[in-house]
C-alpha cells in the first residue's frame, strides 16, 4: 500500500498537521531494491494531485525516524515533526527540479535529543501514470554538528581564564554594532597589565598564570550587567560596555577597573601591586569590530605615556598613520640617497670669523615637499632608521669638509659638528662609525665634533664615558648639546671628557628680557671655564644677543642673526666672506 500526505506533511514538513490518506506503505520491488542498497536512510517520493506521496522507504529511514513500517506509526512521526518546511522543499523540487534547491539542512527535536539532518534530492523516472518522483536521502549530521559546536566553543574560549577570547570578543562586538540603533551606544575598553613580562620572568610562568587568573576575576567584579569581558592577548583584556551617557560611562568603567586593581596581588609570599593601562574606543555606526579594537589598543599606547585612561582620538591616529608613512618614505629616501646636509655656521664671537659648521639633515619629499627634521628625526629614532641616517650624515659631513679642502687647495681651519642621538649611543659603535668616516675622507679627527644631547648622556653615563674615551682616542671633539635641559649631574660633567658645552637656545633667547636667563648663562659660562671647556650659544637672533654673549665670555655662537643652514657650496662661500685677511 501507499501512503499519501498533504503538501505540508513532515518530516517533509508543514505548518498544519500531516495526514496519511492511504491504508499503508508498500514499495515496488524495483524501489525496494534501490533503497535497500543505499547505506543511508532514503525514500522515494512523488507528487499526485498536488499532494506529496510516499512510494517507498528503506529500513534505515524507519530506524532514523523511529517509526515502524505501518501507516499509523508513520503518520504519528509525520505529525510529530511537522512544521519544518521540508515538505514544501520536496514538493517544490518535484514540481520543478531544474530551478529548485536539492539540499536542505534542518533540526529535529529539542534539547539533548535534538538531531541535525540533511535532506538531499535526486530526480527519478516518473511513475507509470507520468507523475514526478524523486529519491530523498537523509544524512544524520548530529555527531558532526555537535563536534563542530564543541570545537567552536573551544576556539572561542581562553583555556587559562575561561573567558571568551579575542575571536569571540570580536564577534560579540560585531553583533552589538549591528544591533545598535545609535552611535556611541557601546565602547570597547582594552586593559593592558603593566610589568607582566617582568613578573613572569622573575617568578616563573606558573605564578604568571596565577596572576592572570586573579586579574581576570578582579576585572569580572568591575563589570555591570550586560558588559562582556574577554582575554584578548597574553596580558591584555577587553571589555565591551554599554553606554547611556556616552564617554562619561566609558571613563567610569575605566575608573572601576582601576579601583579593583588598587589592592596588591598576593603571589606566593609576595604582595605585588599591578598597574594597568586602559584605552577606550567609542563605537561608531558601521564600524568593524577589528577597527574598533585597534582604536582602543592605540589609546592604550597613549595611556602608557600619560599614566591615565585615554579615549581614542582620530586626530592622534591620523598623526600615527602619518608617522608610519614617513617611516616608509624615509627608508626609501635613505636607500636612494635623497636626503641632504645643510651647514649652519658657528661664529667665533670675538673675531667674527666662521669657526666651523653644524651639519643638519634636510629632506625634501617629491610629493610632500620639505619635511621638518622635528618630524622625521623622531620617526627615525623610533624605527631604528637613525642608525642608517647617522652613519650617512657622518660620512657625508666628512666628505664635504674634505671637498672644501680640495676646492681651496689647502686644509681649511674649520670643523664640522655632527649630531648623535641617544639611540645611536645605545645601539651603534660610534667610534667605528667615526673612524670609518675619517678614513674614507682622509680627515684628521679634530675636524669632526660629535654633539650629544645632555639627556642622552644622562640615560647611560657609563656607556657615554666609554664612547667619549674612544672618540678622544681618534682626536675627535666632543660637545654636550642643549646643556641645561637634561638635569645632568655635575659629577658626570666633571668626569666625562667633554670639550664643548652648547647652551640651549631657550636660555639664550630670553636673555634680553629675563634676568634669570642671564644669570643661568653666566653660570654655565663660569662652570665651563672652571672645567676647561669651550662654549657655544645656540639661537642667536639679534646683534644685542651676540654682543652680550661675547662680553660674557662665550666662545662661539650660531643662529639666524648670522646665517640660516646653507648648502655645501654656499657654506664655503660664507666662510670665505667672513674670513679676515
Amino acid at each position: 500500500m501507499q501512503a499519501a500526505a498533504n503538501r505540508s506533511a513532515a518530516p517533509l514538513g508543514a505548518r498544519s498537521a500531516a495526514q496519511v490518506v492511504s491504508k499503508g506503505i508498500r514499495a515496488s520491488a524495483d524501489d525496494s531494491a534501490l533503497l535497500e542498497a543505499l547505506p543511508i536512510a532514503a525514500g522515494v517520493f512523488g507528487l499526485r494531485n498536488g499532494k506529496l506521496w510516499v512510494h517507498s522507504l528503506n529500513g534505515r529511514f524507519h530506524q532514523l525516524f523511529d517509526c515502524n513500517p505501518d501507516t499509523a506509526s508513520f503518520a504519528e512521526q509525520f505529525n510529530r515533526i511537522s512544521g519544518t518546511g521540508s515538505g514544501e522543499f520536496v514538493c517544490a523540487f518535484l514540481a520543478d527540479p531544474a530551478s529548485s534547491a536539492d539540499e536542505l539542512d534542518l533540526a529535529d527535536g529539542e534539547g539533548p535529543q535534538k538531531r541535525y539532518l540533511r535532506f538531499k534530492l535526486a530526480p527519478l523516472e516518473p511513475c507509470s501514470q507520468g507523475e514526478p518522483r524523486c529519491l530523498l536521502s537523509v544524512v544524520d549530521r548530529t555527531v558532526e554538528v555537535r563536534a563542530e559546536t564543541t570545537l567552536r566553543a573551544e576556539m572561542l574560549r581562553d583555556s587559562l581564564t575561561g573567558l571568551p577570547n579575542r575571536l569571540s570578543f570580536a564577534e560579540t562586538v560585531e553583533d552589538r554594532s549591528e544591533a545598535s540603533t545609535r552611535e556611541c551606544e557601546h565602547a570597547v575598553l582594552v586593559i593592558d597589565m603593566l610589568r607582566f613580562s617582568r613578573i613572569n620572568e622573575s617568578m616563573g610562568s606558573l605564578a604568571g598564570d596565577e596572576l592572570l587568573i586573579t586579574f581576570a576575576r578582579r576585572l569580572m567584579s568591575a563589570l555591570r550587567s550586560g558588559d562582556v569581558l574577554a582575554r584578548t592577548g597574553g596580558n591584555e583584556f577587553g571589555i565591551l560596555v554599554g553606554l547611556k551617557r556616552g564617554v562619561e560611562d566609558a571613563l567610569a568603567a575605566a575608573e572601576r577597573v582601576q579601583q579593583v586593581m588598587s589592592t596588591p596581588f598576593k603571589l606566593s609570599e609576595l604582595e605585588i601591586r599591578v598597574e594597568c593601562a586602559i584605552g577606550v574606543a567609542l563605537m561608531q555606526g558601521g564600524q568593524e569590530a577589528e577597527e574598533l579594537f585597534r582604536n582602543a589598543q592605540f589609546a592604550v599606547k597613549q595611556a602608557k605615556q600619560v599614566g591615565r585612561p585615554q579615549v581614542y582620538e582620530p586626530r592622534e591616529a591620523s598623526a600615527a598613520r602619518r608617522r608610519f608613512s614617513i617611516e616608509t618614505e624615509l627608508r626609501r629616501a635613505l636607500d636612494r640617497d635623497q636626503l641632504k646636509l645643510s651647514y649652519q655656521p658657528l661664529i667665533n664671537l670675538k673675531s667674527g670669523e666662521v669657526a666651523g659648521f653644524e651639519a643638519l639633515a634636510r629632506w625634501t619629499h617629491d610629493d610632500r615637499g620639505e619635511i621638518s627634521p622635528a618630524e622625521f628625526i623622531p620617526v627615525a629614532e623610533e624605527s631604528g632608521l637613525i642608525l642608517q641616517l647617522g652613519r650617512w650624515a657622518m660620512d657625508k659631513a666628512a666628505q664635504t669638509v674634505a671637498g672644501w679642502d680640495t676646492a681651496a687647495g689647502e686644509q681649511l681651519p674649520i670643523y664640522v659638528g655632527v649630531n648623535l642621538s641617544a639611540i645611536q649611543l645605545a645601539r651603534d659603535n660610534i667610534a667605528d662609525v667615526v673612524e670609518s668616516a675619517l678614513r674614507s675622507s682622509g680627515l684628521a679627527g679634530n675636524r669632526l665634533t660629535l654633539e650629544l644631547t645632555e639627556s642622552s648622556i644622562v640615560q647611560d653615563p657609563a656607556r657615554a664615558m666609554r664612547v667619549f674615551e674612544a672618540l678622544k682616542a681618534l682626536d675627535a671633539t666632543v660637545a654636550m648639546d642643549d646643556f641645561g635641559t637634561g638635569y645632568s649631574s655635575l659629577a658626570y660633567l666633571q668626569r666625562l671628557p667633554i670639550d664643548v658645552l652648547k647652551i640651549d637656545k631657550s636660555f639664550v633667547t630670553g636673555m634680553m628680557r629675563d634676568a634669570d636667563s642671564v644669570a643661568i648663562v653666566r653660570a654655565v659660562l663660569s662652570l665651563a671655564d672652571a672645567l676647561g671647556m669651550s662654549t657655544t650659544a645656540e639661537g642667536i637672533e639679534t646683534v644685542e644677543l651676540a654682543t652680550t654673549l661675547a662680553a660674557l665670555g662665550c666662545a662661539s655662537g650660531q643662529g639666524f642673526y648670522f646665517a640660516k643652514p646653507l648648502e655645501a657650496d654656499a657654506a664655503l662661500a660664507y666662510w670665505k666672506s667672513r674670513r679676515k685677511a
